[in-house]
């Protein structure tokens, strides 16, 4: 598999690329193209020209989560792609993969809006559809985890926002976050968007659906932004006892955070322009 960071927070020292706080990642597995999460802006599509990636021509978009950091560049990306269909370009309809409640409203002051911004209707008139809770394997080597199950009781426990559910406000827990889980021969690498769900959640859950106890690598966003000291002190002691010899942290994991979890796990650095091959 080789991953290439499209959209990152940071951006790499003598790389040109654009940065905003988001995530967008290029994947490529088994012959199979796939864009993971699409950013804020249009800066994704910017970037991957800039690499010479088609980023119109590929199988699968699969989307973490909703928030707008993750799926605010879905408009532009389909303003792009139909600009490429009227000028005679022809595609394959490659497929949307994400949790069925990617599609909620989301507020933080009720007039606000930090969801995602197309209707379904609208997005799966040029996608395939597979929305789905369960795990969705894209190669057989490759998997959307679906909806992670909350087992640790020192994440994932504080709403963040509201959600429209049945024309009324809830406290939202984001049940939409989901990650992808790839088998290498050195193990597991999973690729995070925000884990708003709990990294170890999802490590935990990435172990029970690929049969595989032992994890080569964690890419992505943990979720640690100003985290609890009872939060961060169990994730770090996670970490030390989960066997993984690097990380690559990024995203909406602070400064104290990854300092933290370099005392027990080597942290290598992201930024938009990495590709790492696995």
């Amino acid at each position: 598999m080789k991953l290439t960071v499209l959209i990152d927070n940071n951006t790499l020292i003598d790389r040109y690329f654009l940065g905003e706080p988001g995530v967008s990642y290029f994947i490529e597995s088994e012959g199979k193209k796939i864009l993971f999460d699409l950013g804020y802006s249009d800066a994704f599509i910017y970037n991957g020209e800039k690499m010479k990636i088609d980023l119109f021509n590929i199988d699968f978009l699969a989307i973490s989560h909703s928030h707008l950091d993750h799926t605010w560049g879905l408009e532009p990306y389909i303003k792009r792609l139909s600009e490429e269909l009227f000028e005679g370009r022809n595609f394959n309809k490659s497929t949307f993969i994400a949790h069925p409640r990617v599609f909620d409203s989301k507020t933080f002051y009720g007039k606000d809006e930090f969801g995602i911004t197309l209707d379904k209707e609208k997005v799966l008139k040029y996608f395939k559809n597979a929305i789905s809770k369960e795990p969705i394997w894209l190669t057989n080597k490759l998997v959307f985890l679906g909806e992670i199950p909350r087992e640790n009781d020192f994440e994932s426990i504080e709403s963040i926002g509201k959600v429209l559910i049945d024309d009324k406000y809830e406290e939202d827990y984001n049940i939409d976050d989901s990650a992808l889980c790839y088998k290498s021969e050195n193990g597991l690498v999973i690729i995070t968007g925000c884990s708003h769900s709990g990294i170890c959640n999802i490590i935990d859950y990435a172990k029970e659906v690929c049969n595989e106890n032992k994890v080569f690598d964690v890419i992505g966003g943990f979720h640690l932004q100003n985290p609890s000291k009872i939060q961060l002190d169990k994730t770090v002691d996670y970490f030390s006892k989960l066997g993984v010899k690097k990380i690559h942290a990024c995203h909406c994991t602070d400064l104290k955070s990854k300092i933290e979890l370099s005392k027990v796990v080597d942290i290598d650095e992201v930024g938009v322009g990495l590709v790492i091959k696995y």
